[in-house]
C-alpha cells in the first residue's frame, strides 16, 4: 500500500492525502489472497467463494465503512483494479490452441491442437447477482495450463486469437503474464469491464484507480473504460498505471496511446535511487534525475522510493538501501515536480518473512522512517511553494530552494549530500533571516546576508531541510 500526498494548483496546501488500497475483490485464495490472483470482480468480501466469505482485508461492508471514514477524514481513496487476468475457473473447457514458446510469443513450439483448460468461471456462490455474465475460454486469448500436458512449458494462443499489440514488447508481445489472460478486443470483455466500473464507482464511491500491471494489458483499453467510468460518476477520477520499467520511452509510449489520461509510476526514478543507494558516493548526485519521468513528463509523473514489489525477496526486488532513503524521500517530497507516493512500510516499518530464489526462507527487517518523512511533510505543507531554484553543481552534495509565494512568503532550502558532509551556498530571497534545520541533524541556525543568500551545510550520507523563521 502506498499513500500519495499531492499539493495541486487550487487546492488546499494544507495535507491532501490519497491512500492507494489493495485489490479489494475475490481472488483464487479467497481470505489469503492479495487481491492480484482476481476471480471475482462482483465479490468484494460478500459471497462464500473459494474457502471464504471475507477477502484478506475484511467483508464487503467493512471496505465499504472504511473508505467512507476515511473520506471523511479528508483522504481521497484511489482502488487498484487489476484487467490483465483471471485465476481460479471453476470448470474446464475443451478448445484448440497454438503452443507458443513463453520467451518469444511469436514463435509457435508445436502444431494447433486440442486443450482442456480451467477457463469457465460461474461463480456459484454469488448466482448471478450483480452480473449474470459467466466467462469462457473465447474471452481470453491464452493460458499456460492444458490439462492434456501439464508438464508443457508453454503459453497456448487459442484458435483465432492473438496477442495485443498495444503492450510493452518484452518477449515479442508481454501481453501474457499469468492465469487466463483477458481478450481486451472481444466486445463482451469490454462490456462487462465498463459496466463493472460504472458497478464498482457506485457501489465505494471511489476517488481515482490504480491499473496494476498496464504494460501486459492493450493501452487503448484504458482511456476507454477511464472516460466510460467519469462520465457515469461524474468524477474525474484520477489514474495512476504500474507500467514497471526503466525503458523510458516505453512509459512516453504508453502516455502518448492513452492521450495522457493515466499518469504512471515513475519506476526509471526508482533504479536510480536504487543505484544510487548501492554505489554510495560513486553515484554522481547531478544525474539523480537522469532518464525519469518526473524530468521529461511531470505532470504525469507518481514518484516513488519503494514498493511492495520492489522490496527484498519480492517479484521485482530492487531495494533502495536504508540509508538513502530519507535523501530519496527528500527528491520526490520536496520538489515542485510530479506527484509524490510514500511506502507503507516505509514509513511505518515492516517484518515478515519470505524465500529467496535460492529456495531458502529469510526474516526480514525495513526500518521506519516516519519521523523524517513527517518533518518533509510538514515543510512541503508549510515551505513547498513559489519559485524552485536547482543547485546540482556537484558530484556528492546538491541543493534547491522554494522561495514561497505571495501568500506563503517563507522559504525552504534543502541540501542533501551521498559523500562527506558538504554546504552549498544558495540564494533564498530572504535577506538578514535565520534559518532552522528541521531535520534537527544541525542545530545551529544559518542567517542569510544581505542579499538574501548563505551557506547551508548538511552532514555526510545525511539531508538537511532549513526553513526561514
Amino acid at each position: 500500500m502506498e499513500r500519495i500526498s499531492r499539493q495541486s494548483p487550487g487546492l488546499s496546501r494544507r495535507r491532501n492525502y490519497r491512500r492507494l488500497v489493495a485489490p479489494a475483490y475475490k481472488g483464487i485464495s479467497g481470505g489469503y489472497d492479495v487481491g492480484y490472483g482476481v476471480y471475482d470482480i462482483f465479490d468484494l468480501g460478500e459471497f462464500d467463494q473459494k474457502g471464504s466469505v471475507r477477502t484478506k482485508y475484511g467483508t464487503k461492508d467493512e471496505y465499504l465503512n472504511a473508505i467512507k471514514t476515511a473520506q471523511k477524514a479528508g483522504v481521497q481513496v484511489y482502488a487498484d483494479v487489476v484487467f490483465n487476468h483471471k485465476l481460479g475457473a471453476d470448470l474446464p473447457e475443451k478448445a484448440q490452441a497454438i503452443p507458443m514458446d513463453p520467451g518469444d510469443r511469436h514463435r509457435p513450439i508445436g502444431e494447433m491442437q486440442d486443450v482442456e483448460v480451467y477457463t469457465h468461471f460461474t461463480f456459484p456462490g454469488r448466482a448471478g447477482q450483480y452480473s449474470t455474465m459467466e466467462w469462457h475460454w473465447w474471452h481470453f486469448d491464452s493460458v499456460d495450463y492444458n490439462i492434456y500436458d501439464t508438464d508443457s512449458n508453454a503459453i497456448y494462443l487459442f484458435k483465432d486469437k492473438q496477442f495485443d499489440q498495444g503492450v510493452d514488447l518484452e518477449k515479442g508481445s508481454f501481453d501474457y503474464l499469468m492465469g487466463c489472460d483477458l481478450d481486451m478486443q472481444h466486445p463482451e470483455v469490454q462490456g462487462e469491464l465498463k459496466y463493472w466500473g460504472e458497478w464498482f464507482a457506485d457501489m465505494t464511491n471511489i476517488d481515482g484507480v490504480r491499473f496494476d500491471a498496464v504494460k501486459h494489458v492493450e493501452a487503448g483499453f484504458f482511456p476507454q473504460w477511464l472516460n466510460h467510468v467519469r462520465e457515469h460518476t461524474g468524477k474525474p477520477m484520477f489514474a495512476v498505471g504500474e507500467y514497471w520499467s526503466d525503458h523510458i520511452e516505453a512509459l512516453h509510449h504508453f502516455i502518448k496511446v492513452t492521450g495522457g489520461n493515466v499518469a504512471l509510476f515513475d519506476a526509471p526514478l526508482h533504479y536510480n535511487f536504487t543505484e544510487a543507494g548501492k554505489s554510495g558516493n560513486n553515484f554522481d548526485m547531478r544525474r539523480i534525475f537522469e532518464g525519469t519521468l518526473v524530468k521529461q513528463q511531470p505532470a504525469l509523473a507518481v514518484t516513488l522510493v519503494e514498493n511492495h514489489d520492489s522490496q527484498p525477496l519480492q517479484s521485482l526486488e530492487s531495494v533502495v538501501e536504508g540509508w538513502f532513503k530519507p535523501l530519496a524521500y527528500a527528491l520526490i517530497l520536496l520538489r515542485q515536480e510530479g506527484y509524490p507516493c510514500i511506502f507503507y512500510a516505509d514509513y511505518y516499518g515492516a517484518h515478515y518473512k519470505d524465500r529467496g530464489k535460492d529456495g531458502q526462507e529469510y526474516e526480514i527487517w525495513m526500518d521506519s522512517h516516519q519521523w523524517i518523512i513527517d518533518k518533509f511533510l510538514e515543510a512541503r505543507r508549510d515551505f513547498g511553494f513559489g519559485e524552485q531554484h536547482d543547485y546540482f553543481d556537484h558530484a556528492n552534495c546538491i541543493g534547491w530552494t522554494r522561495l514561497g509565494d505571495e501568500e506563503h512568503p517563507g522559504s525552504m532550502v534543502v541540501v542533501l549530500s551521498n559523500g562527506d558532509a558538504g554546504f552549498k551556498s544558495m540564494e533564498t530571497g530572504q535577506p538578514n533571516r535565520k534559518f532552522v534545520d528541521i531535520t534537527e541533524h544541525i542545530e545551529e541556525p544559518i542567517v542569510t546576508d544581505d542579499e538574501g543568500w548563505a551557506e547551508f551545510p548538511c552532514q555526510a550520507g545525511s539531508v538537511s531541510v532549513w526553513v526561514s523563521q
